[in-house]
Order: C-alpha cells, then structure tokens, then sequence
C-alpha cells in the first residue's frame, strides 16, 4: 500500500465561520485510506470542535495570539513532517508560509483564499504583501472565479497558480441536524401563522442588515411577517437601534446557532442582503432545507451559485425596495409555484456536495506531492 499522504491544517480557531465550517468538511470526509491530517490551531476553543471526527490528530498551539503562534507552528511542522500544511485566510496564510520556511522542511504549501479583498489604496498595498509571500505557496485555492480573478489584480499572482475550489456542503450532515428541535425559547416565533423571513451571517458592515430591516419595514405594510436574524457580530446595538427607529416589533436577533439549520427549514424564505461575498455557504445551505432565496448581487461567490437569478432572486446590493417587492413577490408564490423553485435550489446544491468538493481537494493534495 503506498505511503498516505500527510496534510497538516492550520486555522486561528475551529470557529463559527465559513471557513471554519469548510475545514470541518474536509477534515471530517478526506479519504482515510489516501490521507492522514492534523489541524493544528491557536489556543482558543472553536463552536465545530465538537463535530470533529475522532481520527482527526488536534493540536492547539500553546499561544492564544496569531502572531506568537509563528514558531510554535514551526516546530510542530518539524515534528509532524506534513507532506502538505494547508491553511486558509490570510492573515493566517501568511503566519503559516512563514513557519514552514522556519520549519526548513521540504513541505509544501497551499493556502486557500476566500474573500474578496481590495479597494482603498491601503488594503490594495496590503494584498500585494499577501501576495509576495503567497508566490512561496505551490498553489493557491481560490472559492469562485470572481475571487481568483481578485488574486490575479490585486494581489499580483500568476493565475496558472490558482485552483478554483468551490466550498463543501455536507447534504448529510444537515439532513441529520434536521431531526432536532428548535429550542423551547424560540418556539413561539415559528408557531403562528405569520410569514418568516430568516437571514444568517455576522453583523458587521459588509452583511449590511440595514438595508434587511429598511426592506422588511416595507414588506410589513404589505404581509402579516416576522424577521429573525441569526449571528453574532459588534453592530448588534447599532441595528437594534436602527430596528427601534423603524418601529420594528417583530424582529428578533437570535446570535449564535450551534444548529442554524432547523430554523432556516422552518422559515419561508431566507434573505441576505451582503454586499459582497466570496462565496457564501449560508445560500447552499438555505437552498439544500429547501428555503428559497433572496439575495443581493454579492459579487463574485452568490452570483455563481444563483447563476445570475437563474435559481433565485437576485436584488442590486442596497435597494430596500426591490428587495421588499421580491420578498414580498416569493411570499406570495402559489404552492405549486414555490414548489419548482425549491427543487431548482435543490437541484443546484448537489454541485456543491461535500464528497464531490472533496474529491477536487483530494485530488489537488496528490497532485502537490507527486
């Protein structure tokens, strides 16, 4: 039997993320018979720690500090004597390219590039640095073609380096967490018969959960509905103020949900008002519990996956009116017509099944070593 090929991942924390989540998806469906893996963290505890699957060697670095974690990474690379050590975000990408080089092993790098960065003179400076040291990686995975595209223009990287790599949805795994139920202090928003608007995602600026409130305030003249908003992030009170302004009652910041999926099933639409995305898996997600979707053009990741709108509405990024009026226009849908949206989402979703997104990390692993 030949020699499995080993892949050390290195990430802050196992944490709440996407990329948190795409690490877990890897990690836990790698072909075991091909690959053993390590994921190597900071000290800090991670919400999907949990989930990790049993075979999966785990070690925290000693510091809770990214930037303290440079030489303690080394040295567990000069132990472990990974054929590979992927990592993903850059901030992280750079502290491990510059382990490795401390390592001076003959391991290789990948890192794994998910948003889509740039604009001010400042940051695009910024990612010609990220870029200088990402020319040390072998490759470099990009998560749509609109962030490759990003990599080659500001970060100044040669695009035959660069593998676009879609992010894993684990079909299974969600189907399992469905059997759940949602827990006994949130019943009560889900058991009249008012329409449920859900959205997922950190409150932070980029999400841009105002306009969200500014177009449920429209859509409430019209419908009898409910807006619940899952996660966690610093403009909490700002967007409760902004909610109190609009007279909004019935809109409900739930944070954190170890288990999002029961209540984004339990929803009738799911709405994310980005104004950007590199990809963004809590659209996969919505479409694989059968909850249509709308959505701004958040360029590049949701119009890949929607295809332009072929598979849901697409909104222009900051319109609270259009973006009421296709809210307002899905709530309003026949069942019949509901029903052939659903199965196009579904349908869609299989392109991002965790075993076929696997396989091409897979596949890119073996390409590496040999």
């Amino acid at each position: 039997m030949d020699k499995k090929i080993k892949v050390l991942f290195f990430i802050y924390y196992l944490g709440s993320g996407g990329a948190g989540r795409t690490f877990l998806n890897i990690l836990n469906n790698i072909d075991r018979d091909r690959f053993e893996v390590i994921l190597v963290t900071c000290n800090r505890h991670g919400n999907y720690e949990k989930h990790l699957k049993d075979d999966v060697k785990f070690i925290k670095l000693k510091s809770k500090r990214l930037r303290n974690s440079i030489f303690p990474l080394s040295k567990v690379i000069r132990l472990e004597r990974p054929d590979i050590v992927f990592s993903t975000i850059p901030n992280y990408n750079v502290i491990a390219i510059l382990s490795k080089i401390l390592s001076f092993t003959k391991t290789k790098i990948i890192v794994r590039e998910a948003a889509l960065l740039g604009g001010d003179r400042k940051t695009n400076i910024k990612l010609r640095i990220y870029g200088l040291f990402y020319r040390f990686a072998t490759y470099i995975v990009s998560l749509s073609n609109g962030v490759k595209d990003n990599l080659v223009e500001r970060y100044r990287l040669n695009k035959r380096k660069i593998r676009v790599i879609y992010n894993p949805i684990d079909l299974a795994y969600i189907e399992s967490r469905l059997s759940e139920s949602i827990p006994k202090k949130f019943e009560h928003l889900f058991s009249d018969d008012k329409k449920i608007i859900i959205s997922a995602g950190r409150l932070v600026k980029e999400k841009d959960h105002e306009t969200l409130l500014k177009a449920f305030s429209i859509v409430t003249e019209k419908l009898n509905a409910r807006l619940i908003i899952l996660g966690e992030g610093p403009l909490l009170d700002q967007l409760m103020d902004i909610r109190d302004k609009l007279k909004l009652a019935d809109v409900h910041f739930l944070g954190f949900q170890t288990n999002p999926y029961i209540f984004v099933e339990s929803s009738d639409v799911f709405a994310l008002t980005s104004k950007r995305e590199g990809f963004g898996n809590v659209i996969t997600e919505a479409l694989a519990v059968n909850t249509p979707v709308v959505s701004t053009f958040s360029y590049p990741g949701v119009v890949e996956i929607l295809f332009n709108g072929k598979y849901e509405y697409l909104i222009e990024v900051g319109d609270e009116n259009a973006f009421a009026e296709a809210l307002i226009e899905i709530l309003s849908l026949s069942p019949e017509a509901l029903n052939v949206l659903i199965k196009k989402g579904a349908e869609r979703v299989k392109d991002f099944e965790v075993k076929k997104i696997v396989k091409e990390y897979e596949n890119i692993f073996s390409e590496v070593v040999s």
